[in-house]
């Protein structure tokens, strides 16, 4: 049989191109699916998570990408858009709730965020007096949880005259290079605050960070 001279050299090189150009897609998918994992949002609570409400269930959003377009009271420019996702949370009456969670750079970029946002809890009170002429507020340090690299809680209450007066909660976590805060509110004061039950709802939503 006759065979064109140079014929088998160009099959074979066809063939090894071919075997390139799916090599390389294999790699550019095995690269894409490996980005993708890295960014995907950490595990959210949901409603059932929350401290019981006497007289509504609670509703929970969807899990979105980004900062919430209010920031949650006491962490107004606190919380990087970077990395970010949001899940907000709210009742039939005047009790809402929304969690935060931020994927850092790193172990200890993370570290760094969780404190920060501690400060700023802790400040809270004293911040909004400064801008708030009249009003009266007061906060509490719950204390540290033991859940994989630590959380805290603390309790918020402020007053305007002729006003319902509000209590929040936050609790504020880490596992690796996630951190969480979950801001709870409601009208009344300290002692309205479900802290126990809080307690439980921080503790499952650093566990669920990356499950």
């Amino acid at each position: 049989m006759f065979r064109r001279p140079g014929a088998s050299a160009t099959l074979v090189s066809t063939t090894f191109a071919t075997a390139l150009f799916a090599a390389a897609s294999a790699l550019v998918l095995t690269a894409s699916s490996t980005a993708t994992a890295a960014v995907a949002a950490p595990g959210f609570l949901t409603g059932t998570d929350l401290p019981p409400h006497a007289s509504s269930p609670w509703y929970s959003g969807k899990v979105t990408k980004g900062l919430p377009e209010t920031a949650p009271f006491c962490l107004e420019g606190a919380l990087p858009a970077a990395g970010s996702w949001h899940r907000s949370f709210g009742t039939d009456v005047d009790a809402g709730a929304v969690q935060v969670s931020v994927r850092a750079a790193s172990d200890a970029a993370a570290v760094k965020l969780a404190r920060a946002l501690e400060r700023k809890v802790a400040a809270c009170a004293s911040d909004w007096l400064r801008t708030t002429p009249g009003g009266t507020a007061s906060w509490q340090d719950y204390g540290k949880l033991p859940v994989e690299e630590g959380a805290h809680v603390y309790g918020v209450h402020t007053s305007i005259p002729d006003s319902e007066p509000g209590v929040a909660l936050f609790g504020i976590g880490r596992d690796g290079s996630t951190v969480t805060v979950v801001k709870w509110g409601q009208m009344g004061h300290l002692t309205d605050a479900p802290v126990p039950a809080f307690k439980k709802t921080t503790t499952k939503a650093v566990n669920k960070l990356n499950p």
